[in-house]
C-alpha cells in the first residue's frame, strides 16, 4: 500500500506542477513554473506525503490531522517563498510584502491544488472559496492578501483567462502593492 502511495503522490505532484507550469508561463514567469515546488521530492516531504495519501486532498493536511503536526509541511513552507506562511515573522508587527514573482506564483500554486484536488468538477468560484476559508487566514502583509483578494475574486467573476497574463498582473499588484 505504501509504494503504490508513493507513486500515486508522484503523479499527483507532477500533474499539480505540470498546471503551475503552464499557468506561471502564461504570467510571464516561466523560470518560477519550472522550479516550482522541487522540495516536494525531498526525503523530508516526500516520504511523509506518501504515507499520508489519500488523492483528494493535501497529505499534509491529513498528516496534521492524525499527528497534530506535519514535518514536511514545516520543510516545505521554509524553503518555497511562494507560500505566504514563508514571509511570516513572527515577532513583527509589520509583515514583509510578498515580492510579485512570488505573489504570482502562490496564485497559481493556489489555482493548479484547486484544479488538481477537485478534477473535473473544478470551478473558477471553487478557488476564490478555497482562498477565502484557509488562505487568507494565514498572517501576512495587508497589501499581498489585497492582491491575492482581488485576483481571486477576478479568476471567480472573469475566468482564467483574464487573470493568467503578465499585463493583468502586473498591473494588479503594482495598483495594490506599490
Amino acid at each position: 500500500m505504501y509504494l503504490a502511495n508513493l507513486f500515486k503522490h508522484i503523479a499527483l505532484v507532477f500533474r499539480h506542477k505540470s498546471l503551475v507550469f503552464v499557468h506561471c508561463t502564461k504570467c510571464g514567469l516561466f523560470w518560477r513554473g519550472l522550479v516550482h515546488d522541487t522540495s516536494k521530492f525531498s526525503r523530508e516531504e516526500l516520504f511523509e506525503s506518501a504515507k499520508y495519501f489519500k488523492g483528494y486532498r493535501s497529505p499534509i493536511g491529513v498528516c496534521r490531522q492524525e499527528t497534530g503536526m506535519s514535518r514536511a509541511w514545516l520543510h516545505h513552507k521554509g524553503r518555497n517563498k511562494h507560500h505566504l506562511e514563508y514571509w511570516y515573522d513572527f515577532d513583527c508587527e509589520i509583515q514583509p510584502l510578498m515580492p510579485y514573482k512570488y505573489a504570482v506564483e502562490c496564485i497559481c500554486d493556489k489555482l493548479a491544488a484547486t484544479k488538481t484536488y477537485n478534477g473535473k468538477s473544478y470551478t473558477p468560484d471553487k478557488a476564490l472559496w478555497h482562498w477565502e476559508k484557509y488562505g487568507r487566514r494565514t498572517p501576512a502583509n495587508p497589501k499581498t492578501l489585497a492582491f491575492m483578494d482581488r485576483v481571486f475574486a477576478d479568476l471567480a467573476e472573469h475566468g482564467e483567462k483574464f487573470i493568467l497574463n503578465k499585463k493583468y498582473m502586473k498591473k494588479t499588484y503594482e495598483e495594490i502593492c506599490l
